[in-house]
């Protein structure tokens, strides 16, 4: 063991990791922009005694997997932070600085998610020097969570079938404020594009307007279908969708041959994302006879379920109550990978330091206050029996 590599407490670590960009491969064009964070966390995760397994994703960074084993048992308890951060275009605060003032750190990635990724690996070198340790604990670093949740996806499909590993769960880490997210919509976005024929704007009737099919599809979206969603969830509240890019015609004096659309449509738990696309085509199919259109999905992650095996989020409620916090589990609107983990019948839920409200700000930061009791919080998760959790 390197001691000499180890930051000094879990700021200088979130420091460390914030000041390495890892912007998301969509957003800067570079495939392998997490590559260096990566290779970064290796080394520390090395350095602090740990074992780590770099899992590739062709032509990506891949994920990064930390382990400490305390037992022979093959039950694991996962803790889960991304990489990739959103662009840093438009901050006003250094992005790559990792400043500390106020009890802020400030810098791209400090809330979401590298305050979660830090607090977490921090955690995990303070339990493993404790004399009691009740868990095989592993980290995982994973790609692409921003944009296409590649990095979680590979893990449960390739990865996890390889490494004789049974989850007894998995926290997966976003700012919360430390609150257990326990139920969450799932994501599906649509691109519908029109057809139609070019034609000089002098001679309209020689074309067809592709971007007026489009409004015929747009105004029925809107009137019909956005106003008749109804499915709810007690814990997320009710689906939603809406068209938020629109792209058509190539210049102003040619009639457009071609127009698109992109829709956001949010799923609640206990919907079927593939039936919510076919309940689309079918909209458009039986009302738009002889329109030229055709519709793809561009992402599909599906919500996160409340687990049937409650042990987890009975250990995470009891940690809660012993260190003063709310315990009450929460829905959430947005999407996370714990979808994915979740609806392969993994026991999930999300639960990190940080207020949501600062992620993908123009002057991100994190509270000191809270990324030091995100380490508390995950420490004691570590910490706990999970046996004497389950009823």
């Amino acid at each position: 063991m390197n001691t000499n590599s180890i930051p000094q407490d879990v700021t200088s670590l979130l420091q460390s990791m914030v000041q390495i960009p890892s912007v998301n491969p969509a957003a800067c064009g570079n495939p392998t922009s997490e590559s260096r964070l990566l290779e970064h966390n290796q080394r520390l995760a090395e350095s602090m005694g740990f074992k780590t397994k770099h899992l590739p994703i062709k032509d990506r960074a891949g994920n990064l997997l930390i382990t400490h084993r305390v037992n022979d048992s093959d039950h694991w308890l996962l803790f889960e932070s991304h990489m990739d951060t959103v662009s840093e275009k438009g901050m006003v605060v250094d992005p790559f600085g990792g400043m500390v003032e106020d009890d802020k750190l400030f810098g791209r990635g400090s809330c979401d998610t590298k305050g979660t990724g830090a607090a977490m690996l921090w955690a995990m070198y303070q339990y493993a020097k404790q004399d009691q340790q009740a868990n095989n604990i592993a980290l995982l670093f994973a790609q692409d969570e921003e944009y296409g949740m590649t990095g979680v996806r590979y893990f449960i499909k390739d990865h996890l079938p390889t490494l004789n590993m049974k989850l007894r769960g998995v926290i997966v880490g976003e700012p919360t404020m430390c609150r257990p997210i326990y139920a969450h919509n799932g994501c599906l976005r649509v691109v519908i594009k029109t057809k139609g024929r070019s034609a000089h704007s002098s001679t309209p009737h020689l074309g067809h307007s592709a971007i007026s099919d489009m409004v015929r599809i747009v105004d029925l979206l809107d009137s019909q279908y956005i106003p008749s969603l109804n499915a709810t969830h007690e814990m997320t509240g009710k689906a939603q969708a809406s068209i938020n890019l629109i792209t058509g015609g190539s210049q102003i004096n040619i009639i457009p041959d071609s127009c698109e659309i992109q829709m956001d449509r949010r799923i609640v738990p206990g919907e079927e994302p593939r039936a919510v696309y076919g309940q689309i085509s079918t909209l458009l199919e039986e009302n738009l006879p002889g329109l030229d259109w055709q519709m793809d999905s561009s992402f599909l992650t599906p919500p996160l379920p409340p687990a049937l095996d409650k042990t987890l989020l009975h250990t995470v409620q009891k940690v809660l109550d012993v260190i003063g916090l709310d315990s009450k589990p929460l829905g959430a609107a947005y999407a996370t990978d714990a979808g994915d983990l979740g609806s392969n019948g993994i026991p999930t839920l999300v639960l990190g330091p940080g207020d949501i409200a600062q992620a993908h700000t123009k002057d991100e930061w994190i509270s000191l206050e809270q990324l030091q009791l995100g380490v508390s919080v995950y420490q004691k998760i570590m910490s706990s029996d999970l046996n004497k959790s389950a009823l």
